[in-house]
């Protein structure tokens, strides 16, 4: 990497960040270079929450949604105030591709996407579904559970996109056009969930049940102000290294491990299953 290629003044490029596979903060740079082309679209003007682990993920990390100290002056931010902490806060914006390499080079691991730009941020552009398995719940129950969620999705004329969260679920997205505020999308979402949980006893719904053993959560509460999910692309802060990763829903019926979706695997898949999401906003009836 030369630093002739970016205006980011790179520091402990050999600091080792996931200890378990040796991958060190160089390493996680190139993976985000690489994956620069499919992820900038969707991080673009949205305010980021960033997790970052300065001293490796087996140390402790810490979310960060203010930049941070030294934020270089070409680094675009957005004020947006807080309420809970009432005060402002400057979020950063992800719009290019130095910024990315800034953010993995502060040992950025997980970036955080809201479901809303900043200039229309009460009016979502994404409804999400997170099929959360609780053990003894599997990934092959989430799949389960994500595959009758795609049958009803399609039944109603709603065409939905599937990623791995990087752990142990799935999440469903369907791009909308942005007329709707997150109570009606929220609401979208219960709503199914709650259609789903009727009939497949695998299935809860509400939140008082959402620790309940062996079963998966269709979770809609993040479909709330302020409220994130993992960006597709995003590397996550655990030993495997592994990355949320947008699907085609025929790999999802085949069959795969989550495991086998990490920085050294997704840079070779050629395949861009969320190329045209934006491209696919639709209506919801709510």
């Amino acid at each position: 990497m030369s630093k002739k290629l970016t205006k980011v003044e790179f520091t402990n490029l050999n600091k080792t960040i996931f200890p378990k596979l040796k991958i060190t903060k160089s390493q996680i740079i190139e993976y985000y270079i690489k994956t620069a082309p499919k992820m900038l679209g969707f991080l673009a003007n949205r305010p980021l929450v960033l997790t970052r682990f300065p001293d490796g993920i087996d140390q402790e990390g810490f979310y960060e949604k203010d930049a941070p100290q030294g934020t270089p002056s070409w680094v675009r931010t957005v004020k947006i105030h807080s309420e809970t902490a009432k005060r402002d806060v400057n979020y950063v914006l992800c719009n290019d591709l130095d910024t990315l390499i800034w953010l993995a080079n502060l040992a950025t691991i997980e970036i955080h996407m809201p479901f809303s730009k900043a200039d229309s941020r009460e009016k979502p552009d994404m409804v999400f579904f997170d099929v959360d398995p609780e053990p003894p719940a599997t990934f092959d129950d989430a799949v389960t559970v994500a595959l009758l969620l795609k049958e009803k999705l399609d039944g109603i004329g709603l065409e939905s996109y599937v990623k791995t969260s990087g752990k142990k679920g799935l999440h469903v997205i369907i791009p909308i056009v942005g007329e709707h505020v997150f109570r009606e999308t929220r609401a979208f979402v219960h709503k199914i969930g709650q259609q789903l949980a009727k009939e497949q006893k695998l299935v809860v719904s509400e939140f008082t049940e959402t620790k309940k053993p062996g079963k998966v959560f269709v979770d809609y509460l993040q479909n709330s102000h302020g409220r994130t999910m993992v960006a597709p692309y995003s590397l996550r802060a655990v030993p495997e290294a592994t990355v949320s990763a947008p699907l085609e829903w025929g790999e999802v019926e085949k069959g795969i491990k989550p495991t086998e979706l990490n920085i050294f695997s997704v840079v070779k898949r050629e395949k861009d299953p969320w190329k045209k999401i934006f491209e696919n906003r639709q209506k919801l009836k709510v």
